[in-house]
């Protein structure tokens, strides 16, 4: 199973990135994790940021693999306890198919992402900034992992 996640905004501060890889690190190599950078669409002065969204969203649509089942992480979308995260984590890995997670940028995912997405998942009913929303949401994965693995890390 490989575990894509597709992210708005590159060159993200050095704690963003240390905090990323501390837990990919630990994710065995069985999820065949990639993290894909999408550019963060150009945003005006005294513009709504709809065409910068939209070129988020687009860009974001082309780095989902064919054949991907897609989880877009939305405010609006369900929320999922650790637990059930870690049940869905054990139907992704039987299923054999590969996953893509879509997180936006600053002003959320493009419309045309949440409507290819299989399923939407809120983290939070707080709004969270984009970058620490790609630590929260591989501690999480690591976290359901290690409940299904037996692993002590989550207690």
């Amino acid at each position: 199973m490989r575990l894509r996640i597709i992210a708005v905004g590159s060159k993200m501060p050095g704690w963003v990135q240390s905090g990323y890889d501390e837990y990919a690190k630990r994710l065995p190599g069985e999820f065949h994790l990639e993290l894909v950078e999408v550019p963060l669409g150009a945003r005006r002065k005294n513009e709504a940021p709809d065409r910068a969204i939209a070129s988020e969203g687009e860009a974001m649509l082309k780095a989902i693999g064919q054949g991907d089942r897609v989880i877009a992480l939305e405010v609006k979308g369900k929320p999922w306890g650790t637990d059930q995260l870690a049940r869905n984590l054990l139907d992704w890995q039987g299923s054999g198919d590969n996953f893509s997670l879509l997180i936006g940028g600053p002003d959320g995912l493009a419309q045309t992402c949440i409507a290819r997405a299989n399923s939407c998942w809120s983290l939070s009913a707080l709004t969270l900034p984009h970058p620490l929303v790609r630590i929260i949401l591989i501690e999480q994965l690591y976290r359901a992992w290690s409940i299904n693995a037996g692993h002590p890390y989550h207690r």
